[in-house]
């Protein structure tokens, strides 16, 4: 998922678009993580990026993106990007056998 996402709508209430922004991520993870996994792999990951425009957005961690949110509405930005990206994930298994 890319998308710019707009925080004002003439009829619904700001804390409303978040709330509906909020969902619309997490939705699309849910419907990630649901797909059947790659050959070889563990588990899905996710590659994400968040920020003002598309060109400043920075890379962040899954489990930050509803505080970014929260945080570019405390600032009365306009707009912001954000980008969940899947990739097959795959476990570090080390077997301590270092001789």
């Amino acid at each position: 998922m890319k998308k710019t996402f707009v925080l004002s709508h003439p009829k619904i209430k700001l804390e409303r678009l978040v709330d509906s922004f909020k969902f619309e991520a997490k939705k699309y993870i849910k419907r990630e993580r649901n797909k059947k996994l790659p050959e070889g792999a563990d588990f899905w990951d996710f590659d994400c990026r968040f920020g003002q425009t598309e060109e400043v957005a920075e890379e962040i961690r899954l489990s930050a993106i509803n505080k970014c949110i929260d945080d570019i509405v405390s600032q009365n930005h306009g707009s912001f990007y954000l980008e969940i990206l899947a990739k097959p994930g795959f476990k570090n298994i080390d077997f301590g056998d270092d001789e």
